[in-house]
């Protein structure tokens, strides 16, 4: 069976958690005998195509990115129809507003699944705009998945625009490669530049983007005595440094962007992760899956998304109110004074990471959407 993926950017272009999902699901299927490829557009298109473990990448330039919404001309278009004519099964990712555009002009009336990966949450004038196209599109599918139960009930594009007989839920899930571990503290030394080698510290790990929450993440950290590592860049990096100064919150390290191997070292190394996001921007956290396929506890805010399911309260961490630097704080210093705690909480994340988020749930899942929308079309 053959799969043509389509985002608006990929992989080698900047990273972030989206692209990495799908870069996830096409590993899950391949291993499953599914052909993936992956169309997408790039502000540098060269090479044209690229031939990643995961999947053939096909590029067509980017003209502009208004609103984070990459936009394409008259050969991305051809090279869409193209891709499309060669593939069994189409399978959009939610939001790219110029991947409609594709399907409503790219006269091919193959199956086609879309994972729903996020409301337009930030764009909202735009999305009025943009609604009858959304309505055209997310009607057209064949399928449409949320990543979480959450997600299903509480978007209101998935409860009264998609029918509900179409409607799935498969959770985005990740390859374990947890034995890296081993090799990268070996090869890192970030945790000795840090400072954190010998003792506790908790981990936020990500773009720093405005939905973090990284802001009450900060004012925590000056009501507890825990160390937190603050890994990745972004366009809050500076201001979020201004904060830390300003708090006198010492007990806060800026990691900057930190290598896939410092990454690594930094996930096996911590007491606990926290994603403090607070709008719904955050859908999933992909982030939370990975610390929980490290055994580490997790904690997060309640957004009506997916990470309050990755995460079950009191079972594998802590779910706390979005923007109250208290609570964040009461959960951060309960693990940083009971290890014992944090390790039980962190052997149940692993057991829900391999019984829910791990590749052979998603690649199964996957693989019979793929097979079910092909015999119903």
């Amino acid at each position: 069976m053959k799969v043509l993926h389509v985002y608006r950017t990929y992989f080698p272009d900047p990273p972030g958690g989206l692209q990495e999902a799908i870069r996830q699901i096409c590993l899950a299927t391949r291993e499953r005998g599914v052909e993936t490829r992956i169309f997408t557009l790039s502000p540098t298109p060269d090479p044209k195509e690229i031939d990643l473990p995961e999947a053939v990448v096909s590029r067509s330039l980017s003209w502009a990115a208004p609103a984070s919404c990459d936009l394409g001309g008259l050969d991305a278009l051809r090279k869409f129809r193209a891709l499309a004519e060669r593939a069994d099964v189409l399978h959009f990712h939610f939001p790219w507003p110029f991947a409609d555009v594709l399907r409503l002009l790219g006269g091919t009336r193959k199956p086609a699944v879309m994972t729903y990966h996020s409301d337009i949450v930030r764009q909202q004038l735009l999305g009025v705009v943009y609604s009858p196209l959304m309505r055209f599109m997310l009607r057209s599918m064949s399928a449409v998945v949320a990543t979480s139960p959450a997600y299903a009930r509480s978007s209101p594009a998935l409860t009264e625009i998609v029918d509900q007989s179409r409607l799935r839920t498969i959770p985005l899930g990740m390859l374990d490669y947890r034995d890296e571990a081993l090799e990268a503290r070996s090869q890192s030394s970030i945790l000795d530049r840090l400072g954190v080698a010998d003792e506790p510290y908790f981990l936020a790990l990500g773009v720093l983007r405005y939905y973090k929450g990284l802001h009450t993440l900060i004012e925590a950290a000056s009501r507890t005595a825990a160390k937190i590592v603050i890994a990745g860049s972004g366009p809050e990096s500076e201001a979020l440094k201004a904060l830390a100064n300003r708090l006198g919150a010492a007990n806060v390290i800026f990691a900057g962007q930190v290598s896939h191997e410092e990454k690594v070292a930094l996930l096996d190394g911590c007491r606990a992760l926290v994603l403090s996001s607070h709008l719904r921007s955050e859908a999933f956290g992909m982030v939370l899956v990975e610390a929980a396929m490290f055994s580490k506890p997790l904690i997060c805010c309640e957004v009506g998304s997916g990470t309050s399911y990755v995460n079950d309260d009191g079972v594998t961490g802590y779910v706390v109110p979005p923007e109250d630097p208290e609570r964040l704080a009461t959960a951060i210093e309960t693990l940083n004074t009971d290890a014992t705690l944090a390790a039980t909480l962190g052997s149940e994340a692993r057991r829900r990471y391999e019984r829910l988020f791990s590749a052979p749930a998603l690649g199964d899942a996957y693989v019979k959407l793929y097979r079910d929308v092909v015999a119903n079309a």
